[in-house]
This record gives C-alpha cells, structure tokens and sequence, in this order.
C-alpha cells in the first residue's frame, strides 16, 4: 500500500523536470550563440553585431510605449540621439569614464521623456504620433545651433574613443565593446520582462486595451503613461550613449528622421508588444540594408522595400509572433 500511495507522488513531482532541462537547454544555447561570435567573428562583423544589440535596446525602448502601452511614438530617434550627445559630451568635454555615461544618458533621457510625455501623451493616437514626429526633426536642428556649438560640436560633432578592455583582459576593444553591449542588453530585456509581468506592467496593457475601463477600475492613466514613456526614453537613450561609444563619433546628421523610422520597422518587424521581438529587429536593421546593397548596388532601396513588405506579407506578426505560433504547436 505504501509504494502504491508513494509512486505517484513520486512520478508527480518527476514531471516538471523536464520543461526545466529544456529551459536549461535553451539558455546554454543563447549563450553559446552570444559568445561565439565574440571568438569567430571579424573585427567589421563584430562591430555589427555590437550595432544590432544597441539597436534592440533602443527599438524595446520603443515597444514599451507603442507595443504594449498602445502610444504610437515617432521620435524615439531624438532619444537616442540625447544619450548619445550626454555621452560624447560627458567623455571629451569632463573626461569622465564611459561606464559612467551609460546610467547618465539614461537618467537624462528619461527625465526628458518625461517632460515631453507629461503634456504630448494626454493627445494619444494621432496627435501624439505627429507631436513625438516633430521632435525628431527638431533635435538634429538644435544640436547645431550655434548658442550650444561649444558642448555639441556643431556641424562638426564629437569625437570619442572606444574603452580598452578592463583587468587586463585579453580582448580587443571590439571583443569588449560586444561583450560588454550584450549584457546590458540582456539586463534590459530581463528588467523589461519583469516590468510587464508585473502588476505595473498589467496595468500599463490594460491602458493600452481599453482606456475607460482602466480608468474606471482606479488606475491614473495619464500616470502610468507618461511614466512609460520616461522609461522608454532612458531605455532608447542608454542605446544612445552605447552607440556613441561604439561608433567613436557624433553628429546631428547621424540623428536624422530616418532613424527614428527605422527603430518603428524593427519593432513591427521583430513583433509589437514582445519583449524577445526587439532582438529579431535589432538584426534586421542592421543586416538587412547592408543585404539590399549587396543585391543592387543602383537601387539598394527598392531591394530593401520589397524585402520589407515580403516579411510582413509572410510574418504579419513579425519574428515573435511565429515563435509564438510555433510554441503553441510544440506544447500541443
């Protein structure tokens, strides 16, 4: 009698261990992934990838506020061009360690996010789209004015140079630069995560799904939004501050319009309201140009185009809504 009362607890408590394997599995394999091109991997390549990491920061910056707090936002690219600029400037003008650039640039963007947000989130939709759209055409304006020409560089930029790797270390400043890029990406991914299962983050999609309601259950949606939309913005601005430091310069012309655009086709592309989708997205706008150009030299954007609309003609909910579709056939 008691092996038969025992197997079964015994069997019962056997079966989780399974789906934990997998999950064990699966990280070794992200992280064999990630390291790998760190040994593999050419100078320009790596310098690439280092580019696709900082881009999937700043495009989940993004979709915080559009994905899952329903805020279309056209001008995240003036928040990466802020943490850039607080970066450069903080580097060449008071000779302080990059390290120290990356939570500043956030702090800064963030407490810009959140005096824009205050009065352009209570338009929404539309209006709000327009308003972050203007913003991202002003930016590149005012860091040439010639009043703040002193601090920005002008026309002209800032010039920066990439940290050597620390405790000696025997990594090149590339190896470093991507080691050092994709942990902190992953530590934004998981506090990201974290944010949206939490009962903030329930909130924040409850807003997102019907306004009204929320509102009506007590929640302070004009709170809550431009909350969002400050963590956003020091989300997309520490992308800022890393691409400077990868890219070794600034300049207004780096922060045109068209990144701005081309942070909004990652997230599509990787998968609105996703936490994984911004790494999918990261890796399309950086490969996937360089791509179109291998294929017509004459036309790259044309390539570029119909690539584009044939990935969202096939995956309509971009790279995480067919990781979805193909998990819920796997779990079946």
């Amino acid at each position: 009698m008691a092996s038969e009362t025992t197997t079964p607890t015994v069997l019962a408590s056997a079966r989780p261990a399974r789906p934990a394997l997998r999950y064990a599995g699966l990280l070794w394999a992200i992280g064999i992934a990630l390291l790998l091109p760190l040994f593999t991997a050419e100078s320009y390549r790596l310098f690439q990838l280092t580019l696709a990491a900082i881009y999937a920061i700043a495009i989940l910056g993004l979709n915080l506020v559009t994905g899952y707090n329903g805020q279309i936002s056209l001008g995240h690219g003036a928040f990466y061009a802020v943490g850039a600029y607080v970066a450069a400037i903080m580097m060449d003008k008071f000779g302080l360690p990059y390290w120290s650039t990356l939570p500043s640039a956030a702090v800064v963007c963030g407490l810009v996010g959140y005096g824009i947000g205050f009065p352009a989130l209570r338009l929404g939709g539309l209006y709000l789209a327009l308003t972050t759209f203007s913003l991202a055409v002003a930016v590149p304006q005012i860091l040439k004015y010639k009043g703040i020409e002193e601090w920005t560089g002008g026309v002209q930029g800032v010039l920066v140079f990439k940290p050597d790797a620390p405790f000696g270390l025997p990594l090149s400043n590339d190896q470093y630069l991507y080691l050092l890029t994709v942990a902190i990406a992953l530590g934004v991914f998981l506090l990201a995560r974290n944010l949206m299962a939490s009962r903030i983050g329930r909130a924040i999609m409850a807003i997102r799904d019907h306004g009204l309601a929320a509102e009506a259950m007590g929640m302070d949606a004009a709170r809550l939004k431009t909350s969002t939309f400050a963590v956003s913005a020091g989300i997309t601005g520490l992308a800022g501050a890393l691409s400077a430091i990868a890219v070794e310069f600034v300049s207004p012309d780096s922060f045109q319009v068209a990144l701005s655009i081309t942070l909004f086709v990652g997230m599509v592309v990787g998968g609105v309201a996703s936490i994984i989708g911004p790494a999918f997205g990261g890796l399309f706008v950086v490969f996937v140009p360089n791509l179109a150009e291998e294929v017509s030299k004459a036309a790259p954007g044309v390539i570029y185009g119909i690539i584009l609309i044939a990935f969202l003609f096939v995956l309509p909910g971009g790279v995480a809504g067919l990781l979805r579709r193909l998990a819920a056939r796997l779990h079946r």
